[in-house]
This record gives structure tokens, sequence and C-alpha cells, in this order.
């Protein structure tokens, strides 16, 4: 999205500057603005968007597909003219997402035996900084695919409760557990994958670009949108642990294990609608995005043609 707002290239190089502790007022500006927008975001929609991921997963899903292949023309038309290497990328990432989500799927990450660490929470704050930083790349997928999505969002919901409440025993469990692991990580992720992929652009410009590419397009294997979350029978083992009578009315509908199921018509229908939705709300972010950057040349050519007029006229 930062891409196709138009802000990716400020976004960026404002990263770089900090990490090198050079601290210009435009850069600075730049990621509080950033900052404190997705932070308003997490914290007013969390809740939200952990309850539509459970109880209307295949809609979601939907929408995530759409909106991550939105990306892709952007991600193109900046890896045109595509070469050898390009193509090579592509199929490198294309096979590395596609068999992440396989093993996610066949239930990797997303079964382990109790809540994510936190050493989980701050590999997944990388992963997301990650997905932040390469274009087209979407963070909560990753998140989805190392199974930390929903986990991630109703601790930040617990935590907006705790702050709410005043309960210092819920901020300071969840603040250890979640919060911190997660923002060390998006820290340290953002420092090091922006740098790496200035380094990577600069020297590898068109490999680096195919495997964005093949990233995106990978990404889609794991968003299937036809599967939901169903409650464990009693005496199955879940989580490690024997599932009885008493102990099922304690396991949370966001930690059910998730099945697929066959779509009737009309969920097929709603899924193809809610992905063109998806695609063009990205390629409408992009539209607008470049029509800033038009604004942007437009002025700067302005300028400039006001300065050689003055200069001309200067005996």
């Amino acid at each position: 999205m930062l891409l196709a707002a138009g802000v990716y290239p400020d976004f960026i190089g404002a990263i770089a500057d900090v990490t090198r502790f050079k601290f210009k007022k435009r850069s600075l500006v730049t990621l509080a603005a950033v900052v404190a927008s997705a932070g308003l975001a997490i914290l007013l929609l969390a809740g939200v968007v952990k309850d539509l991921v459970v109880y209307h997963r295949w809609i979601m899903y939907s929408l995530f597909i759409g909106l991550t292949l939105g990306g892709l023309p952007l991600v193109w038309r900046m890896a045109k003219p595509a070469t050898t290497s390009t193509w090579i990328g592509a199929v490198f990432g294309f096979i590395g997402m596609a068999m992440l989500a396989l093993a996610q799927q066949a239930g990797g990450a997303g079964e382990a035996a109790g809540p994510p660490g936190a050493l989980i929470m701050f590999l997944a704050g990388m992963a997301g900084a990650s997905a932040m930083i390469l274009p087209g790349v979407s963070g909560g997928y990753l998140l989805l695919v190392m199974g930390v999505y929903v986990p991630l969002l109703a601790g930040i919901h617990a935590f907006k409760d705790g702050l709410k409440a005043a309960d210092t025993s819920v901020l300071l469990e969840v603040g250890m557990q979640v919060i911190l692991p997660v923002g060390l990580g998006v820290v340290l992720g953002v420092a090091f994958v922006s740098n790496l992929l200035n380094w990577c652009m600069e020297r590898y410009r068109h490999a680096t670009l195919g495997v964005l590419l093949g990233l995106l397009v990978g990404a889609v294997v794991g968003l299937w949108p036809f599967q939901k979350g169903v409650p464990p029978k009693v005496g199955e083992i879940f989580k490690g642990q024997t599932v009885t009578a008493e102990t099922l009315l304690t396991i949370e509908p966001e930690k059910y294990p998730t099945v697929f199921f066959n779509p009737e018509p009309s969920h097929i229908v709603g899924a193809v609608l809610l992905v063109v939705l998806g695609f063009l709300c990205t390629v409408g972010i992009a539209k607008f995005g470049e029509r800033k950057d038009e604004i942007k040349n437009e002025i700067k050519n302005e300028k400039q043609n006001e300065v050689k007029a003055v200069s001309d006229d200067t005996p």
C-alpha cells in the first residue's frame, strides 16, 4: 500500500537515513506519519479484523487474495523489461512462498502446542516489518502462514482493553508476551531489510524484483478461501491435550483448527467478487499514488522553468 500510495521511495529513504543516524526533518516526518497512522489503525481495528477472520474466514481470505494480487502490476512495472534473472528469481520466490503456505496448511506453524511464545512473536514482528519493506508482499499473509495472525490481533485487542480498564496485570502480560517482542522484531526487521533491499536493488535489481513477483503469486497458494474453523471433538488430541467436555468449553473460536469445505455456488461467486474488489482497491490506491507523483513532477518542472526564466532575463 505504501508503494501504491506513492510514498514508498520516501519511506525507504527515511528508514535508510535514520538507521545511518542521519536525522533529517523530512525523514522523521515521513516515518512519524506512517508509524502513527499504522499504530492508530492497529489499535482501532485489531479486534474487528480478528473477529472477521475467525467467523468469516472465506470472506476475508478472498479479500486478502485480491489485495495481494493488486500489488502484482506495481512490481511488474518496476521489473520491466524482464530478463532471465527476473524469471529465475520469480520461480524461486514462488516455490519458497508456496512451500511455506503448504507447510502451514499441513499443520506446521498453526498447530504449535500452545500459544505462540516470545521468540515466535519476535520473528513475526520481523516478518511483518520485512513485508512492509518489500513492495507488494503482504505482512498479514506472512503472519497468517506463521500461525500468529489471529493471536497477534487478539493480543493487541486485549492490550487495548487493558488500557481502558487500567488493568496492569493484563498490560504486563500482553506487553511482555506480544507487544515487546513484536515491537523489537519490527524495529530490527525494518532496519535490516530496508538496507538489504537497497543493496540488492542496486546490484541485482532484476533478480530481486523477480523474487518479489514470485512471492506475490505464491502467496495466493496459502489463501485458499474455502476453509473454516471447527471446534475439536471430545476425545481428540488438541495442542497436546485430550479434549474433554469441560475443556472444550474453554477453547476460544480463534484457536479452532481450520478445515477445507466444499463451497456452494454463492460462496464461489462471492469469493470472485471479493477478489476483484480487493484487487481494485490496491490498483485504485496505485492510481492515486501515480497522480500524486505526476503533480509533484509538474510542480518541480514549473519551479525549474521559473528559475530558468529568471536566469534568462538576467543581463
